[in-house]
């Protein structure tokens, strides 16, 4: 386990070359599940954790760690599975989305696995525990599934995707130009946080589920005009994404004559490992970390007003 730990603070080096790393652990029987460990700040044998009242079902209980009072996640209730039923001798995953930390209650952590995001794939269509998934992978042999966290954050405690009146008084964009933008997430739970949160701009909203996807429709009108950003003025993309991750396609953008001058907003939940210097290398035009609808619409309004 120590090893685990000291591999989580090492990472950050595979930004930006379409690989990454996943923490394998299990929850319930022989399923192996993976999360990116650029989301992980910690892994600990799991502590005492306190119940409090009104607390959401999915939720074991908080634990006091480092000074922080952090809620911690059955992660196999919360996706339809049955909960972990001894905490004791069980391990927690201290993560970081959108601009929150908690914990994922798991049975058992293995160990780090190096990847390159083309061989992550998105999920079989279906419902179930498949409406969890971002995506699957094969590792040794066996299929190892990569979970929407978001999802499940969003089902535990749903973020606000309004933007406030306020700020929406202040936008100046020209909303009867119905201006054509992308959007591109691995998360369907993202995908429609995004667009509920840009409805007052009258935008027309393309969306893609990954960065390969997303090229492909760029590639594809590109065929058609010499200049796409005339059409598409700006995309907003995650940047961990199955097949194609948002660096790589936002370097693709970048070498590609006809497509050089669609404005990219980076938008993740990465929020904890911002890498300012990649995003400045692969040329996007602005970063955000998920979730704050003002922001994002400020972000909008700023490159489609220019």
């Amino acid at each position: 386990m120590s090893s685990i730990l000291e591999s989580v603070n090492k990472r950050t080096q595979l930004v930006g070359q379409n690989r990454l790393e996943l923490l394998l652990f299990k929850l319930n029987g022989r399923q192996r599940f993976g999360i990116n460990v650029f989301k992980v700040k910690e892994v600990l044998q799991c502590p005492p954790l306190t119940g409090l009242p009104k607390l959401n079902p999915y939720v074991r209980g908080v634990a006091h760690i480092r000074g922080q009072t952090i809620s911690v996640i059955d992660l196999s209730a919360a996706t339809g599975g049955r909960p972990i039923e001894d905490a004791e001798g069980c391990f927690i995953i201290i993560s970081e989305y959108n601009r929150s930390v908690q914990g994922f209650l798991v049975k058992s952590v293995e160990r780090i696995i190096n990847m390159n995001w083309e061989a992550i794939m998105p999920p079989p269509q279906g419902a179930g525990r498949y409406s969890y998934l971002t995506a699957v992978t094969e590792i040794e042999g066996e299929l190892v599934e990569i979970l929407d966290v978001e999802k499940i954050l969003d089902e535990i405690s749903p973020v606000k995707t309004q933007i406030s009146q306020e700020v929406d008084e202040q936008l100046t964009i020209d909303r009867d130009r119905h201006y054509h933008i992308m959007v591109i997430d691995d998360s369907a739970v993202a995908r429609k946080q995004i667009i509920r949160a840009l409805e007052s701009l009258s935008l027309q909203i393309d969306t893609a589920k990954d960065g390969r996807e997303a090229l492909d429709k760029l590639v594809s009108v590109a065929a058609e005009m010499d200049n796409v950003a005339h059409e598409i003025p700006l995309i907003i993309s995650d940047i961990e994404m199955p097949e194609m991750d948002g660096y790589t396609l936002t370097a693709e953008i970048r070498d590609n004559p006809k497509l050089k001058d669609i404005k990219v907003v980076l938008h993740t939940s990465l929020s904890g490992v911002f890498n300012q210097a990649m995003v400045e290398k692969v040329g996007a035009n602005d970063f955000i970390a998920k979730f704050n609808p003002d922001e994002l619409a400020a972000a909008v309004n700023k490159h489609l007003s220019l």
